[in-house]
């Protein structure tokens, strides 16, 4: 499934987690990236963005979130 960049921005929203996806997709470009910890290195951009979306979740989850947002507000999902 391709992704916009429009609803790529719509997921990022923290400014931890643009940093994050900054900091993947300039490991992707100069060829630095890794799937899993020791894995191959990653040379399809598809890839590449999927990688920092799902780092860019673990940012803000990390930092109290939840995924859906419901959590943020002290709401459970309906």
């Amino acid at each position: 499934m391709a992704m916009s960049r429009a609803n790529m921005n719509q997921q990022i929203t923290k400014p931890g987690q643009q940093r994050k996806v900054g900091t993947v997709m300039r490991e992707f470009k100069k060829g630095e990236l890794h799937s899993g910890k020791k894995g191959p290195v990653v040379k399809n951009p598809k890839q590449a963005i999927a990688i920092a979306l799902s780092e860019a979740r673990k940012v803000k989850k990390a930092a109290g979130g939840s995924v859906d947002g419901c959590a943020i507000r002290g709401r459970t999902r309906a």
